[in-house]
């Protein structure tokens, strides 16, 4: 079977947890490639919802490796709260279950202020972060200042990092007016964890290349969504990885001739957490509180509203296109229930130009008018429908709209929160 890449080609939010869930059944190790603990995803499984934001979503079977990789940015801390959290859940989690890699850089407490205190100072200018630290671990991480997993079982060398990294962040502390925070005080943050997380460390490139895992199927999982990409996001209001699926080799070190697929998930409408650009968003309006209502669209991590809008088809064929996307998951179909009208943009008016894809510093623009196709609605309930033809036929006619004007098929409907709640029209890992 193919190993494959899952990514979200929004905003995130796009439902890649219960997807991944439900594909992970089918490959043998789940490998989170990037992002930290500001990102999330709900798990509906019947009676229980389990809600993750570090590990991967292949920890809830107990047939499955799931790997933490050296894209992602650790809070230990978090970690061990969300590990407690599901072993009183039921949830059994050992080194043998889970491994992390050695070369993971680890947010630590000072970077989890300087994120608030740059928020806050900046005011109505603000990105929207999530507060977790993770913009000043990447930024650690180039750096070249990280703490890094393997450095907390030797106290010489995690000494002489926090020296490095203290050096740079105690001097914005005091431009915020802010106590210095010093080595020892880390130190023994840190000595409360360190037998804890250490027993998961491992040489994750290591293991994924080693023999008797070639013949393994591999699923490689993303954090956030493509349009929050640092570099082809809605810059600058971004996440600060690279989100696209080509950081899977990157943020596991799994070659990229091993990665055979990329499937894309997307909501059958969209929603975006925090600030920035969204072009096709419904404010003040009876539709958007509908999605919103319906949708339950509260952020996983934070429970910020998230703000709705129609579905952005140029957005996600620009999307598909850097991804490499070979087919599209569309999720939560069944909340567009009961509308009388659909529209999906298929793309821009702008300063008198019409645009096809959404333009670099488009963000500056107030004036951006998106295009838009119109589609009845359906009344009939889509709510667990297990197979296309079962749908009703505006909602058919939807899906392959959405198809048509992405440029990708379809290869899984999902109709609601549950797991099994799936339309497969492809299966994503046959070639």
């Amino acid at each position: 079977m193919n190993n494959l890449v899952v990514v979200g080609c929004q905003w995130g939010d796009e439902g890649k947890g219960k997807l991944v869930d439900y594909l992970g059944e089918k490959a043998d190790i789940i490998v989170r490639f990037q992002g930290g603990n500001n990102a999330g995803h709900t798990i509906v499984i019947g009676e229980k919802t389990f809600k993750l934001s570090l590990l991967p979503s292949g920890i809830l079977r107990d047939d499955k490796l799931s790997i933490i990789g050296n894209g992602v940015v650790l809070d230990p801390w978090a970690l061990k709260k969300e590990i407690d959290l599901l072993e009183k859940m039921g949830i059994t989690i050992s080194k043998n279950k889970l491994m992390i890699a050695e070369n993971v850089s680890l947010i630590l407490p000072f970077h989890k202020e300087l994120d608030h205190l740059r928020e806050n100072l900046a005011g109505a200018k603000k990105i929207g972060t999530t507060g977790r630290g993770i913009g000043p671990a990447y930024e650690d991480k180039v750096g070249r200042r990280s703490v890094r997993l393997s450095d907390l079982n030797n106290p010489i060398l995690l000494r002489a990092r926090l020296e490095r990294s203290l050096t740079h962040h105690n001097v914005l502390m005091k431009g915020y007016n802010k106590p210095e925070y010093s080595i020892s005080q880390i130190e023994d943050k840190l000595k409360e964890i360190t037998s804890f997380i250490s027993k998961f460390s491992i040489s994750v490139w290591q293991e994924l290349n080693d023999k008797k895992n070639k013949n393994k199927t591999i699923l490689f999982e993303g954090a956030q969504g493509s349009l929050l990409d640092v570099d082809f996001g809605t810059y600058p209001y971004v996440t600060s990885s690279n989100t696209l699926a080509p950081a899977a080799s990157i943020g596991s070190g799994v070659s990229a001739k091993r990665v055979d697929t990329v499937i894309g998930i997307v909501k059958a409408y969209t929603t975006r957490v925090g600030e920035g650009p969204f072009p096709t968003e419904l404010v003040n309006d009876k539709v958007g509180e509908h999605l919103a209502a319906v949708g339950h669209e509260k952020g996983t991590v934070t429970g910020r509203e998230r703000r709705c809008g129609w579905f952005d088809a140029a957005l996600v064929k620009q999307t598909c296109i850097l991804n490499g996307v070979d087919g599209i998951a569309i999720t939560k179909l069944d909340v567009l229930d009961g509308l009388k009208e659909l529209k999906i943009c298929i793309g821009y008016k702008m300063n008198n130009k019409s645009y096809n894809f959404l333009p670099t510093g488009a963000d500056l623009e107030k004036d951006i008018e998106p295009i838009y196709e119109i589609f009845e609605g359906w009344h009939e309930c889509t709510v667990g429908v297990s197979s296309l033809e079962k749908l009703p036929k505006n909602a058919i006619y939807y899906i392959k709209s959405i198809e048509k004007y992405v440029g990708r098929p379809a290869y899984i409907v999902s109709t609601s929160p549950n797991r099994n709640d799936i339309i497969e029209i492809k299966n994503p890992f046959e070639r």
